[in-house]
């Protein structure tokens, strides 16, 4: 058998991701509706069948307002990911839902790895390196996804959704 019979999103929606490194975290607490910017890591994660084996990783403190609010753990969040300063020809970007929770222990350890390979700089500076050390580990899980990339044709979208069950290779079977 060929086929892939797993549930994980299409590669052009992950090559949209790991184009980009900054997500609009959208989240809602006491106050009200709110967003905020975060520099993000894409991750994979133990493919458990239902974040499609990746995840997004941030850091950030519990102190601020979106810390505080993602504290509880399996939050959940929206979020948009795309450049700025793009033609409307050639917009292209990502739009997703999912569950936020701060890691530790093994997770955290694993996390930053893939934070600090994302983001070299963070090792040139002894002084941004302890810092980001000691800051607390995000893990964003998508359970939805969707690709916008005009630059295909206007409206040109690709949907992941981690609770849709998983589609066999079209060759399988033939």
């Amino acid at each position: 058998m060929n086929g892939t019979t797993d549930n994980r999103p299409p590669e052009e929606i992950r090559a949209a991701l790991d184009a980009h490194s900054t997500v609009t975290l959208a989240y809602t607490d006491a106050d009200g509706p709110q967003a905020c910017a975060v520099f993000y890591a894409v991750a994979t994660t133990g493919g458990d069948g239902t974040t499609g084996g990746l995840s997004l990783v941030f850091v950030t403190s519990p102190t601020t307002r979106h810390g505080r609010a993602l504290l509880a753990g399996d939050v959940p969040v929206a979020f948009t990911a795309q450049r700025d300063g793009q033609e409307w020809t050639a917009l292209t970007g990502i739009q997703g839902r999912g569950t936020c929770r701060r890691l530790d222990g093994a997770e955290r350890a694993a996390a930053w790895d893939a934070y600090r390979s994302r983001f070299p700089y963070v090792e040139g500076s002894e002084r941004l390196r302890q810092a980001m050390e000691r800051a607390d580990l995000w893990e964003l899980s998508p359970r939805w996804l969707r690709l916008v990339d005009n630059g295909r044709g206007f409206g040109h979208k690709s949907e992941w959704n981690a609770s849709a069950p998983p589609v066999a290779n079209a060759s399988e079977g033939q």
